[in-house]
């Protein structure tokens, strides 16, 4: 998920970059999503690793 998310951010500079800015904004509205989705989902399973080896040891 954190590759689509760089894969839309560089879309998104390089459209921005040759003036097309709607496809800019639409795909950096996609990467900052899949980037939150992404952080949302490594802070659960990091959590989830920590319970259960707490429960481990």
């Amino acid at each position: 998920m954190l590759k689509w998310a760089l894969i839309f951010l560089v879309i998104s500079l390089i459209a921005g970059g040759l003036g097309f800015t709607g496809v800019s904004a639409a795909t950096g509205k996609i990467a900052k999503i899949l980037f939150a989705i992404f952080l949302i989902l490594f802070v659960i399973f990091l959590i989830m690793a920590l319970m259960g080896g707490a429960a481990i040891a």
